[in-house]
């Protein structure tokens, strides 16, 4: 999942509306589960490159079919390389990486703290005052790191930092950190009159030019391609088409019609969708201190949110 999007004034959530929002919530939740089928068989980076390539086709289809023109100036293309770096080719990598030693649930739950690395990101670099932190918003992220550290603690406690189990909760809270940089990134590069399908359909084809490259020194993947069964190549058609073309083209329509702060509530059932699908198709479990995180990492992104503080006033 990528949370980047326009700022744009909060609207009613209707009928529909959470209808998409679950929709949206099950195709990014199950970027988790098509990661763990995926990585059964194929290296991190395959699994990333199939994933950005064939999005990036399906979105140049749609940007045709809408009528949307892609920038080709040197500036804008350079933009996109940058956050195709920071929101798709670095994180993406990091997140499969940590799925080969904890469970999508697990990363699903971790991937939960965008937003609040988001907050933190837009404090330090924004260059506008609503960026800023408040003391809602401090309390909010304080919360999502104590979620955090309940999950990491005993971890941590037991098998120490080099344990392989920390090491994957790590490299997913990673990609959260560049995910926040992405946010606050995309957010300005729709400032400047870039339309979000836009600049999404510009990362994903960047971070296929970068990858591409590496993909074949790297993993040589004409050495096993032609082993790989079908059940894995249909998860990197449906990371690609289902979690990455389908759910951009679902989120941008409603920040569009219901707005982004609502859009963002699609953070918190992303979790729920991703563990039962594990639960169901992978066999994974979620333990009972993976679930007392998850609620105070919810806990902060509703503080972060602020209607539940507003609804009780």
């Amino acid at each position: 999942m990528s949370n980047s999007s326009a700022i744009s004034q909060n609207t009613s959530i209707n009928l529909f509306n959470w209808f998409i929002l679950i929709i949206l919530s099950f195709l990014w939740g199950g970027s988790f589960f098509f990661n763990g089928v995926a990585v059964k068989e194929l290296p991190v980076l395959t699994v990333v490159l199939g994933r950005v390539s064939l999005a990036a086709f399906a979105l140049f289809f749609y940007l045709r079919i809408r009528g949307h023109h892609f920038p080709t100036d040197l500036p804008t293309l350079k933009a996109f390389a940058v956050i195709g770096l920071v929101n798709n080719l670095i994180p993406f990598s990091l997140i499969v990486f940590g799925q080969t030693h904890i469970s999508s649930g697990l990363a699903s739950i971790l991937n939960a703290t965008t937003p609040l690395f988001a907050a933190l990101v837009a404090h330090l670099i924004g260059n506008e005052a609503s960026e800023k932190l408040t003391i809602r918003r401090t309390v909010g992220i304080l919360l999502g790191i104590a979620g955090v550290a309940i999950m990491l603690g005993p971890d941590i406690g037991t098998y120490g930092l080099s344990s392989m189990a920390v090491l994957g909760q790590f490299a997913v809270l990673g990609a959260t950190f560049l995910y926040g940089f992405g946010v606050v990134y995309v957010r300005r590069l729709s400032q400047q009159g870039i339309e979000p399908a836009v600049s999404a359909t510009g990362q994903v084809a960047a971070t296929t030019v970068i990858l591409l490259p590496i993909v074949l020194i790297v993993d040589q993947p004409w050495t096993f391609i032609a082993s790989v069964s079908d059940t894995v190549l249909l998860a990197i058609g449906g990371l690609a088409f289902f979690s990455t073309a389908v759910a951009y083209i679902l989120y941008f329509h409603l920040i569009k019609t219901a707005g982004s702060t609502n859009a963002s509530l699609v953070t918190l059932l992303i979790p729920v969708s991703a563990i039962i699908m594990g639960y169901l198709f992978l066999g994974e479990s979620i333990s009972l201190i993976a679930l007392a995180g998850m609620g105070c990492i919810a806990m902060g992104l509703l503080v972060i949110d602020g209607r539940l503080l507003n609804y009780f006033r």
